[in-house]
């Protein structure tokens, strides 16, 4: 008689290496490591507790060698949660919570990543990949308008128009391109990944945490400085107001629960 296996847990862990260095892993395998709201809140309490242990570097990744980093959000939950990625929302409390962490955080990624994931990985300091990482923006797919911030996020991150080619094709960022965009700070063999992204952590927790993390939340400031008027800002949250309630991103997450090719109807 077969058996079958039990689902592994979503769950996020720590590995204190050195003292100054934390390895938190997330996992969700069962789900390609999505970001379901149990594992964001997982790791937001995380990050909250090594933010209070001062913890100078943290090595971010859902492991080494995998062929997926992270599918992005689940999808299962967007049916009862049309905008994920509003300020408020669990994805979007630990992206700030990354980017005002006072310390470094180090991305470690292999393997592809998708959606709000990608966002995970801009919002941390550094990025660590190897060669198999290929990043991808993929809301177009389900009809989900992307957030002001997030946007503000990639286009520090990349040129105008790789990133509408990004957004607008959903085409996937191979490493060696997104290395050269200045996504990735390293792009390193597979085998090679673990090591160096905990050299690059060992070589930080020597420097002095109080100026790292001075000039960390200036950068941080400085890069939030986009003056932007409110009739602008209304006009940007009527257009993903229209977007999440219409009919176009319910046929999204249909089609994609039917595995078939979307029929947008531009409503």
């Amino acid at each position: 008689m077969s058996t079958i296996a039990p689902e592994e847990p979503v769950e996020v862990s720590t590995e204190l290496i050195d003292g100054g260095i934390a390895k938190v892993i997330f996992r969700n395998a069962a789900r390609h490591h999505a970001l379901n709201a149990e594992l964001l809140g997982a790791l937001e309490a995380r990050l909250t507790t090594l933010a209070s242990q001062r913890v100078p570097v943290v090595i971010l990744t859902s492991g080494a060698g995998e062929k997926v980093w992270s599918a992005g959000h689940d999808l299962g939950e967007l049916d009862t949660d049309h905008d994920p990625i509003a300020w408020g929302k669990p994805l979007e409390r630990v992206l700030r919570q990354i980017r005002t962490y006072p310390g470094v955080v180090i991305a470690m990624v292999s393997g592809s990543v998708w959606g709000g994931a990608v966002d995970l990985v801009m919002s941390c300091d550094l990025v660590v990949a190897d060669t198999t990482v290929r990043l991808a923006m993929t809301p177009a797919n389900i009809g989900l308008p992307y957030c002001t911030s997030g946007l503000l996020r990639f286009i520090h991150n990349l040129p105008i128009h790789i990133l509408k080619e990004m957004f607008f094709c959903a085409r996937p960022l191979e490493a060696d391109e997104a290395e050269r965009h200045g996504v990735l700070n390293r792009v390193v063999q597979p085998a090679d990944i673990e090591a160096v992204a905990l050299q690059m952590a060992r070589d930080i927790a020597t420097k002095a945490p109080l100026a790292i993390a001075a000039v960390k939340e200036q950068l941080r400031i400085l890069e939030d400085v986009v003056p932007v008027p409110v009739d602008a800002m209304e006009r940007i949250a009527e257009l993903r107001r229209q977007a999440c309630s219409g009919e176009d991103m319910h046929e999204g997450l249909k089609a994609f629960a039917q595995r078939r090719p979307p029929q947008f109807k531009g409503r």
